[in-house]
């Protein structure tokens, strides 16, 4: 039903907001060396700090620190996932790359892309995951077979150092703040990709048809 996707993508829309309310940081601070379940920004009312599996509460600091790492980067893919599939679907048959040939739902261009283009799409993925390894992750040589994915003492989670509007706060207080706030939008960039992928599987209809039929 038309009607009832509208609603729900306006439903969460709405609960977006809340990704822009100031957060309930007090004297909490974030801090490089201290990483604990109490000191995560990301909760916000009335939730608060949502875990009904108790994943945090098993972790230690190291397992945590993953977490959160995994948590930020599938946020911050999913939310450029949104937008290109918005985009990619917008501008299809006028966009001036590969022609305007590409059209369609946005689950099937990256099958349409040319086979050379892809494989600089693919190689330029490979080179922002490799600087996001160098960054955060201790070199494999240097730790156990049995400790894979270990995370640099030093590091914090999503702090991969690329920051060329220079949008980071100096106060800590704030950071936390923006931290949160950039959470909050990847949680819901995931269920919206999520949603997204799911309902063009279902019917192969591009997501902005669904709103202009």
């Amino acid at each position: 039903n038309i009607n009832m996707m509208k609603l729900a993508l306006i439903s969460a829309l709405a609960g977006s907001a809340a990704a822009f309310a100031p957060a309930q940081t007090g004297a909490r601070s974030t801090s490089l060396n201290s990483f604990s379940a109490d000191d995560l920004p990301g909760a916000l009312a009335p939730m608060g700090f949502f875990d009904p599996l108790g994943f945090a509460e098993k972790a230690d600091e190291a397992t945590l620190k993953r977490y959160r790492e995994a948590e930020v980067t599938h946020g911050r893919v999913s939310m450029l996932a949104v937008i290109g599939f918005l985009v990619g679907e917008k501008v299809e048959g006028s966009s001036f790359l590969f022609d305007a040939s590409i059209s369609g739902p946005a689950i099937s261009h990256p099958g349409q892309v040319p086979v050379g283009y892809s494989a600089i799409i693919i190689a330029a993925i490979g080179f922002a995951e490799l600087q996001r390894a160098k960054t955060g992750f201790v070199d494999p040589s240097e730790t156990s077979f049995d400790n894979p994915g270990e995370l640099n003492a030093d590091y914090y989670p999503g702090d991969i150092g690329f920051d060329p509007l220079g949008l980071k706060p100096e106060d800590s207080e704030e950071l936390d703040v923006m931290i949160t706030k950039e959470l909050q939008n990847g949680r819901l960039a995931m269920l919206a990709a999520a949603g997204f992928l799911a309902q063009e599987a279902v019917d192969g209809k591009g997501i902005l048809e669904h709103f202009s039929s």
